[in-house]
């Protein structure tokens, strides 16, 4: 069941990133139903009585539904079509990749009630630290556009157009990016304080623990430097890529790689 509904919600999502902007009530009709499609087949593919099934598929797919959910939330108080563009193929691929690798079940018995908290908050952060990375990417095409401005109307150029003012993507992004930091921040702390009661040993440093700290880094000397010395523009918009880069690694990539390429399960 929960692979027709990760289908469905992936046709849905590339329904609503092909209807033109001028059909504003369809696309938030759609979006909205995608993401509830989307929401109630992730719940169920990821949510097993006395199971997480877990896995780089799942993570992903979890990032683009809330992502989903802060773009439709977003475009209630600003212009952000050139998001849909963006965030619907990408939520269409995650459903997808989620049909196709479920990931493996780990066992809550014996775990600590935080362990369920831990992947909870995990996943809030890297998904929205995903989004801000979106906004990032339509910042950089929307400052490209301003630059080399032409007569010639494409299906990108006109998203980048209905975009609101740079001034208010920038505070839009920080906001997120702020956001995404405190949660990310509450991960790296609960896996070392927790981390013998959460996975069963000692903090191990392996490479997720190491890019992710890494990734943590990145956005707090961006935030310090925003704070401190006013960082904006391509500065930002690299720190920010280069933070979510790292997460991604941290995260999907270190799963990709143990599931589809070694074959192992969670670890």
């Amino acid at each position: 069941m929960q692979t027709i509904l990760l289908i469905a919600a992936a046709l849905l999502y590339l329904v609503c990133a092909l209807l033109p902007a001028a059909k504003a009530r369809p696309i938030a009709a759609v979006t909205a139903l995608a993401w509830l499609v989307h929401g109630a087949g992730l719940w169920m593919d990821v949510v097993v009585p006395g199971s997480l099934r877990l896995g780089f598929a799942a993570m992903l797919s979890s990032a683009l539904w809330i992502s989903v959910g802060a773009y439709w939330i977003e475009n209630r108080n600003f212009s952000l079509d050139g998001l849909r563009r963006m965030v619907m193929p990408c939520a269409a691929i995650a459903c997808a990749l989620q049909a196709l690798f479920p990931g493996a079940l780990i066992a809550l018995e014996g775990r600590s009630p935080m362990f369920g908290w831990h992947i909870a908050i995990a996943t809030l952060a890297y998904s929205t630290l995903t989004i801000a990375a979106f906004h990032a990417v339509l910042m950089a095409l929307q400052e490209s556009r301003l630059h080399t401005r032409s007569e010639q109307v494409t299906f990108l150029s006109a998203a980048l157009d209905q975009l609101p003012a740079l001034l208010t993507m920038e505070k839009l992004l920080f906001r997120l990016i702020g956001f995404g930091f405190v949660l990310l921040s509450l991960t790296v702390l609960s896996g070392i304080v927790f981390s013998e009661q959460l996975f069963g040993q000692a903090l191990k440093w392996d490479h997720k623990s190491v890019f992710t700290l890494l990734s943590w880094i990145l956005f707090a000397a961006l935030l310090a430097g925003r704070h401190f010395r006013g960082w904006r523009g391509k500065t930002a918009l690299s720190f920010t890529l280069a933070g979510f880069a790292t997460l991604l690694l941290a995260y999907v990539g270190s799963r990709f790689v143990l599931e589809v390429v070694l074959h192992r399960g969670f670890a």
